[in-house]
């Protein structure tokens, strides 16, 4: 017997040939009075052409409201995110803020200390002066300003000028430095004296108390005075 052989067969498909010069003379033909009888190709590129212009003109009039307030809500969900993150962080170092708020509280009370009240402005001006006589400065002016007052506090300004050594003036900056109270030195000026060795100094020195009691109240009924009339 004769061995029959298998040979592969290959299916062949072609694609139908289109013939465009035909399509042109369709739609130049077209009747647009009488739609049903339009050949077939030129009624489905007319479809599929008011159907995508159907779908661009939704987008445009009425999906891109859409869109705006599509974006505006992811970047408030953004937001909303971040917040979330920063609580959060708050949330979990709570403790440490705490402990940041005592021990601010408490170098708050000690820098408090260190301004006077009323009573004690007094004595404070003397050991200022005390200060320079001690250092065998000559005081050619010592003249306290007028009161300047803050939130909680008061600063006085007062009118200082010198004359002395150089290193007199440094030891008496420094003796200032030292005293228990908050005392500045601001806008310091030296120049040469009368004489050779020496030297002028013009400085303002500033101190500051804290407000009592009936001075904050009072300054608070002040502020609400000028609130009211605005």
């Amino acid at each position: 017997m004769k061995k029959l052989s298998m040979m592969p067969i290959k299916a062949k498909f072609e694609l139908p040939k289109i013939d465009f010069q035909a399509v042109a003379e369709d739609f130049r033909t077209l009747d647009p009075k009488d739609p049903g009888a339009w050949p077939l190709v030129p009624r489905i590129v007319i479809l599929a052409g008011m159907f995508l212009a159907l779908i661009a003109a939704a987008a445009w009039f009425g999906w891109q409201v859409q869109y705006e307030e599509l974006d505006a809500k992811r970047q408030e969900e953004v937001k909303l995110k971040d917040d979330w993150l920063a609580k959060k962080k708050q949330a979990v170092n709570l403790d440490a803020y705490r402990n940041q708020l005592v021990e601010i509280e408490r170098s708050f009370g000690a820098l408090l200390k260190q301004l006077p009240n009323a009573a004690e402005m007094e004595s404070l001006l003397v050991d200022i002066n005390q200060a320079g006589l001690g250092r065998g400065l000559q005081f050619e002016l010592f003249k306290p300003g007028a009161e300047v007052v803050k939130d909680f506090y008061a600063e006085l300004p007062i009118t200082v000028n010198l004359s002395g050594s150089y290193h007199d003036f440094g030891s008496f900056a420094g003796d200032i430095a030292k005293l228990p109270r908050i005392v500045t030195l601001n806008d310091i000026n030296v120049t040469q004296g009368k004489t050779g060795e020496v030297l002028a100094l013009a400085t303002t020195a500033k101190t500051f108390r804290y407000l009592d009691e009936e001075e904050m109240a009072a300054r608070k009924k002040q502020e609400k005075a000028k609130g009211a009339k605005k």
